[in-house]
């Protein structure tokens, strides 16, 4: 596999506090990678430095060869194939499910192929075909969380970053978007970065996990051999799928 992403001895400060501590990562073509640890261990700040939300203070960050922690923003990097799905389900309410998609797919020049997209996205997700026409702000909150991984394959990403997919949604509705997140991996060929305070899940359906504590990674390795590590078992596997 070849490399998509490198993150290079990382640091990143919100005024004059660390939130990552020369962190280093990186993720291959067709993999996903979990990013676990606790509230406040750097796994969104991670995200935002990639997205160029957030200027870094020191390292680098690679995608598919050609730097974008400096000269690129958010806009431009969303165009090279990064696309976040931000905690919170950020629908916009008081449109249809229908636009919401549709909204996903503004950058793309090839329109022509728009239509094949948003048919496999209904079809990974088939309850919001069933709510195609509904306002998206009256739908509960694991079918919103539905629709904005929805909305973001319409872009058609190489990179999926998803920030705490499993937050405040029912459990049968989690091992649905779990089982989406193995598929669109396996099937779409999207490799994925996956921040989750679900531990469990996340180990689960990952290829390789980095544990953050305070802004620098803890524990790295592949996720089948965390999953038995009694130091993750012992500090990070509070959460269940």
């Amino acid at each position: 596999m070849s490399q998509l992403l490198r993150f290079t001895d990382v640091k990143l400060y919100y005024d004059h506090v660390y939130a990552l501590k020369g962190v280093s990562l990186e993720l291959n073509e067709g993999e996903t990678i979990a990013l676990i640890g606790a509230n406040g261990a750097g796994k969104s700040s991670i995200l935002r430095a990639i997205t160029g939300l957030q200027s870094i203070r020191q390292g680098e960050i690679v995608f598919d060869g050609k730097r974008i922690d400096r000269g690129y923003g958010p806009d431009a990097i969303v165009k090279m194939g990064i696309v976040m799905v931000p905690e919170g389900r950020r629908v916009f309410p008081y449109m249809s499910v229908k636009d919401n998609l549709l909204m996903g797919a503004f950058t793309r020049t090839d329109k022509a192929g728009i239509g094949a997209t948003l048919e496999m996205v209904l079809g990974r997700f088939p309850r919001l075909k069933e709510r195609y026409a509904q306002a998206a702000g009256t739908m509960s909150g694991g079918e919103q969380q539905m629709l904005v991984i929805g909305r973001a394959l319409m872009a058609k990403p190489r990179l999926l970053l998803l920030d705490e997919p499993s937050l405040g949604i029912a459990p049968k509705l989690v091992q649905d978007i779990a089982r989406s997140i193995v598929a669109i991996n396996r099937d779409e060929k999207v490799s994925v970065l996956l921040v989750e305070q679900n531990s469990r899940m996340a180990l689960r359906i990952s290829h390789r996990t980095y544990a953050l504590a305070t802004g620098s990674v803890a524990l790295s390795g592949a996720s089948a051999a965390l999953l038995e590590d009694e130091r993750v078992k012992s500090l990070y596997l509070g959460g269940d799928v």
